[in-house]
């Protein structure tokens, strides 16, 4: 298999030029699907920290670079939404967002807001044993003994170090949210109505801003807190 991917036709969530180059670096299998970003290319492309893969795997090898809590050594290890980024030596913490356009960018924050992060339940069953098993947006599985709480569509936020659940917020209307795909990606808002679609139609929601209001697709909205956003060092 080759390692390159053709810029013209990665997701539009990749901080990449597509017109520049033809190549660029192609993600491992990971976290995060098909959307997933490489590694290197945040390295190399939104930090600048690196010039080359060369580079970047020197550098992965010699200074911990920490993604959710885990040093990481492979430089095509996919980065995705609401991941955590921090460079300890450089005392430098990142949080992975959506930018113009569903971009995804890194908003700074200060070590202790890198100390967890945040995840979308996509998904809750019942396992063998009688526990139950929520699936987060980035393709992580937590298990519950009692799930009566969680629901498809509420966010969690996940501790780094023991990846215990020590937040949940719950979706539903009136529910502060941040779009992350489609035109409105990045904006943040209160649910004012959800239109709940029959059949195989996807369920729209509509979002009341400070200038205003958006409509779009139910999947692009994450539920967050007040805080969420308010934590960089600016």
């Amino acid at each position: 298999m080759t390692n390159h991917q053709k810029r013209l036709s990665v997701p539009n969530s990749w901080p990449v030029e597509r017109k520049e180059e033809t190549f660029t670096v192609k993600a491992d299998a990971g976290p995060h699907g098909e959307d997933g970003v490489p590694l290197l290319i945040v390295l190399r492309d939104v930090l600048g920290y690196v010039d080359s893969r060369k580079e970047a795997r020197y550098a992965l090898n010699n200074d911990a670079v920490l993604v959710n809590g885990d040093e990481v050594a492979d430089e095509a290890r996919p980065i995705g939404m609401f991941d955590i980024l921090a460079f300890p030596a450089r005392e430098e913490y990142f949080r992975v967002f959506p930018g113009e356009g569903g971009r995804l960018a890194l908003t700074p924050i200060d070590e202790e807001s890198a100390a967890s992060r945040l995840g979308k339940i996509t998904d809750k069953r019942q396992v063998s044993g009688g526990a139950f098993q929520l699936s987060l947006h980035d393709g992580t599985t937590l298990h519950v003994e009692d799930a009566d709480e969680y629901s498809a569509g509420d966010s969690l936020v996940i501790d780094n170090e023991d990846k215990e659940i020590v937040a949940h917020f719950e979706y539903g209307e009136g529910a502060l949210v941040t779009a992350v795909d489609g035109q409105h990606a990045g904006e943040i808002g209160e649910v004012d109505d959800i239109l709940v679609t029959p059949g195989s139609g996807r369920n729209s929601v509509t979002v009341s801003t400070d200038d205003g209001s958006f409509e779009t697709v139910e999947e692009y909205v994450v539920t967050i807190d007040e805080n969420f956003v308010g934590d960089d060092d600016e």
